[in-house]
């Protein structure tokens, strides 16, 4: 597919690019009767549905099995995970916010405090092939934010279980699809909910995710990957195509496109779109909000401070979208569909939340106490402004 645009339509070619990418099937009747009948027959439905989807075996993995995995762990696997993980780790923990606190006019002091969940889950997919990654990139962020337990639920192959040995995962359950989901979230006899679940994974995955996030928190909807490079003068189109080869081996419903200004530096593979200027391949980039974005050349690379609209954003010939996927540091779980006109990708932030502390003095309740009364009142909450009241008319109990 070739398209051209200028900056007046880059949004309406973005949206026909993204159409590209066939709609996904509705998943939600049947994922909501996995997710119900766990939730009310706990393991016996978890393990019914672990067996109709084909696992010999489910529930949690011995610890010892789990870290015999990392001893028999090729060594060149095992330390390029180590250097993965190191980098997370250090990325994910400059997100990190300290605590503040302000003291207003009236007197009472607000604290905001930074505070981890206590449980968290990482799911990691083993549908065409295990992904020792994911597994890096949730539960190393985890353990950054603070969590007090991270635990990992994936397919118990060898490798995934020594990468949840590496990161440091404090148990791990062999189970998947919706039904893992629906586990972590309402827990089971045997699988303690959590309060937060992370990781890609298929449809019935995703759609569990979006069902339960009223009662557990989650990252976001991971729907098929997509890559876009912006190429100018001094790009090199084979390393482009290199990549956009890459990242359509996700899947065949991945999206991968090139925009340039110069028609002759559009690769063959994927779609191209050929920018009237500059400013129309950045307005097609930013109205497509892709999951991953590439700026290549010296002119492209100079758009950098201007993006908004990017999962993660890749800047300089030899900053392939690949390295973000394993061992760059950046977290390669990431907003798709358009979503990262709003989301973010994965960070500490998810494993946490802010908290205010509150502490009011009698000084400070007597001089709030009639304007927080008036606004009570206006809304029709007479007890909630009698309590306020009290503290001002009696300001020792």
């Amino acid at each position: 597919m070739r398209r051209s645009c200028s900056v007046a339509d880059a949004a309406a070619v973005a949206a026909e690019v993204r159409a590209t990418v066939p709609a996904a099937e509705s998943v939600a009747e049947e994922v909501r009767a996995i997710v119900e009948g766990v939730r009310l027959r706990g393991n016996a439905a978890l393990a019914e549905y672990e067996l109709r989807f084909g696992a010999e075996v489910w529930g949690r993995v011995p610890p010892e099995r789990v870290q015999a995995a990392l001893e028999a762990l090729d060594p060149g696997v095992r330390q390029a995970l180590e250097l993965a993980a190191a980098n997370v780790a250090a990325v994910a923990a400059a997100g990190l916010d300290a605590d503040a606190e302000v003291t207003l006019e009236e007197g009472q002091t607000v604290r905001l405090r930074d505070v981890p969940v206590r449980r968290a889950a990482v799911y990691a997919p083993g549908g065409r092939a295990p992904y020792p990654s994911s597994v890096v990139m949730g539960a190393v962020t985890a353990r950054a934010a603070g969590v007090d337990e991270v635990v990992v639920a994936a397919p118990p192959h060898p490798v995934i279980l020594a990468a949840a040995a590496l990161c440091g995962a404090d148990e791990v359950y062999a189970m998947g699809g919706a039904q893992a989901i629906a586990a972590l979230a309402h827990g089971t006899e045997s699988v303690p909910r959590v309060d937060v679940i992370v990781g890609p994974g298929n449809l019935y995955v995703q759609e569990a995710k979006r069902q339960l996030s009223g009662i557990v928190g989650i990252d976001g909807f991971a729907g098929p990957s997509d890559l876009c490079i912006v190429l100018t003068a001094g790009a090199d189109p084979a390393w482009a195509a290199a990549d956009l080869r890459a990242q359509a081996e996700h899947g065949p419903d991945s999206l991968v496109v090139a925009v340039s200004d110069d028609a002759a530096l559009l690769p063959a593979d994927g779609v191209g779109v050929h920018a009237a200027d500059l400013e129309a391949a950045l307005a097609f980039a930013e109205a497509l909000a892709p999951e991953h974005l590439q700026l290549m050349g010296e002119a492209a690379e100079a758009l950098a401070p201007r993006v908004r609209s990017a999962g993660c954003l890749f800047v300089g010939e030899h900053a392939g979208t690949a390295f973000g996927d394993y061992v760059a540091g950046s977290n390669h779980t990431l907003p798709t569909e358009g979503a990262a006109r709003f989301g973010s990708g994965l960070n500490v932030r998810h494993f946490r939340r802010r908290m205010a502390e509150v502490r009011i003095p009698a000084a400070a309740a007597a001089a709030l106490a009639g304007p927080g009364a008036a606004i009570a009142r206006a809304e029709g909450f007479e007890a909630h402004a009698a309590s306020m009241e009290a503290r001002r008319e009696n300001p020792a109990p």
